[in-house]
């Protein structure tokens, strides 16, 4: 087994999008496929998330509490970001269409994309295929802004990023 180096920022994506797949059967490539992620990386960020406690032997099973306890209490102190100068992009955080009901504000958060079509402070995605990868499911995008208002937003924010994490990772998790 290889020594754990500490976790990626990419981990989180990846094990985000297992989740959202239920219990559909997937390999390593579906997931380098729908993610722009190699297959290399897919394996060694699950060898990483295993040695971690986060998905168990198979890799294929996240353990959900483990991971909202991850993202809860670590992920804003090991991913950190500051918003960036104006660009052109997607929005996330606060400023996706699911949150911009709950929290208007004049400002955009935005993921540098060259097809993004709004304007706002960058926010440094997970993993730079992030974008597109949402692009292709508004289930994982939801999660990601999530992710994204844990790592800029304010306390109210947060507590309704993280509520809006546990009821999507619970329901995503169950079985349709």
């Amino acid at each position: 087994m290889k020594a754990h180096n500490g976790m990626r920022p990419q981990d989180i994506v990846i094990l985000l999008k297992i989740v959202v797949l239920k219990k559909k059967e997937w390999q390593y490539r579906d997931l380098a496929h729908s993610l722009m992620i190699s297959v290399s990386e897919i394996s060694e960020s699950l060898n990483r998330s295993h040695i971690a406690g986060l998905i168990d032997e198979s890799r294929h099973r996240v353990f959900r509490a483990g991971l909202l306890e991850f993202i809860e209490h670590g992920l804003r102190f090991v991913f950190p970001q500051i918003p960036g100068t104006m660009v052109t992009g997607v929005p996330t955080a606060h400023s996706h269409p699911y949150f911009k009901r709950i929290f208007p504000s004049d400002m955009n958060y935005i993921w540098p994309f060259e097809v993004g079509d709004i304007r706002g402070l960058a926010i440094t995605p997970l993993h730079k295929a992030v974008p597109a990868a949402a692009a292709l499911d508004e289930d994982l995008y939801r999660l990601l802004a999530a992710i994204d208002i844990i790592r800029v937003g304010q306390a109210r924010e947060k507590k309704a990023a993280l509520e809006l994490l546990r009821n999507e990772i619970k329901s995503l998790s169950a079985p349709r």
